[in-house]
């Protein structure tokens, strides 16, 4: 699988407005090349993928919208389609394929698709309609906002960006918060480090930064200190970080108990 960067720049984006997060599922070289001088001059944030992935790992990457070429997913197209879209309703879901017949383009926005445009297509077209249904969805969430995040002893407010432990406020920058969410969004799902800063910071990342270690190194500090016992980040060395809470084990005269209980039974 090969992700990356559209362009491999940091782009612009409007002051006090977080730019478009944009996912690409789409292996035509040509009009991915036109595509990114458009997404560029917006100022969105994008990453090509080419071929789809797994659901999960697009909810780890918390995009506003996303872009699908059908055709790559082939006998399982319809499947996938429904997939996406219903296990990321906030999200933006844009059809972008080659020309198919009215019933199919009807199939797909009844599984769930906001849009449909046929290929070829002028690149302002597609990049409007995006920006279309990814505005409607913003909306949306705005208008009803997501239930917390609930795992262990932490509570996760995504809408307010806001960490609570045991009720109490975790007082997590809004950087600490953007990880944590991140990894809590996609539990046993392992990240990669390049994802999660592309994700988290908005850009490639450079070689040898260690922005992503000295950030998760901070939440542990923080975790520990207000959740003692538990563990929510778990390392995968030369790979990344995985999201799993872990209750503190047992204390030894409660495993005793346990364990004269089982053989007096």
């Amino acid at each position: 699988m090969t992700v990356r960067n559209l362009s491999g720049v940091r782009r612009p984006h409007r002051a006090g407005r977080s730019p478009l997060r944009l996912a690409v599922i789409d292996d035509d070289t040509g009009f991915l090349t036109v595509l990114d001088r458009r997404v560029t001059a917006l100022g969105w944030q994008s990453r090509v993928l080419g071929r789809p992935v797994a659901v999960e790992r697009l909810v780890a990457m918390r995009v506003d919208a996303v872009v699908i070429d059908l055709a790559l997913a082939g006998t399982d197209a319809w499947s996938y389609l429904e997939a996406v879209c219903g296990r990321l309703p906030e999200v933006g879901v844009v059809v972008c394929t080659a020309p198919v017949a009215t019933a199919a383009r009807v199939r797909g926005l009844r599984l769930g698709a906001d849009d449909w445009i046929a290929k070829p297509c002028h690149p302002d077209e597609l990049a409007a309609r995006v920006e279309a249904v990814a505005r409607r969805r913003r909306a949306s969430v705005l208008q009803f906002p997501r239930p917390p995040l609930v795992a262990g002893e932490l509570e996760l407010h995504p809408d307010r960006f806001e960490a609570f432990v045991r009720g109490a406020p975790a007082d997590l920058t809004r950087r600490e918060f953007e990880l944590l969410a991140l990894l809590a969004t996609a539990p046993d799902v392992v990240l990669e480090r390049e994802d999660i800063y592309q994700r988290v910071w908005g850009y490639a990342v450079a070689r040898g930064d260690r922005s992503v270690d000295v950030y998760v190194r901070k939440l542990r500090l923080k975790l520990d200190r207000l959740s003692p016992g538990w563990r929510y980040i778990h390392t995968h060395f030369g790979i990344g970080y995985r999201f799993a809470p872990e209750p503190p084990a047992p204390a030894p005269r409660e495993l005793a108990a346990t364990q004269v209980e089982e053989v007096c039974a």
